[in-house]
């Protein structure tokens, strides 16, 4: 089950033999749609095997005060 909005994806994960391999390809997705590097996503656990991803807001006003 996956949640999105503008700036961040929370998603549930049902099988835990997979959760590295999820939590990653939702890291390089959110990266890619924002045009940022990966290391400026945060991910929090946000209930049980819940996870929120959101773009760091820190990094994003550094990418667009240097676009």
């Amino acid at each position: 089950m996956t949640f999105e909005s503008a700036h961040t994806v929370t998603h549930k994960l049902w099988d835990h033999s997979t959760m590295h391999h999820e939590l990653d390809a939702l890291v390089h997705e959110l990266s890619v749609r924002h045009n940022t590097a990966k290391s400026n996503i945060a991910v929090h656990a946000t209930g049980a095997n819940t996870f929120t991803l959101s773009l760091n807001q820190g990094a994003a006003n550094l990418d667009s005060a240097s676009a």
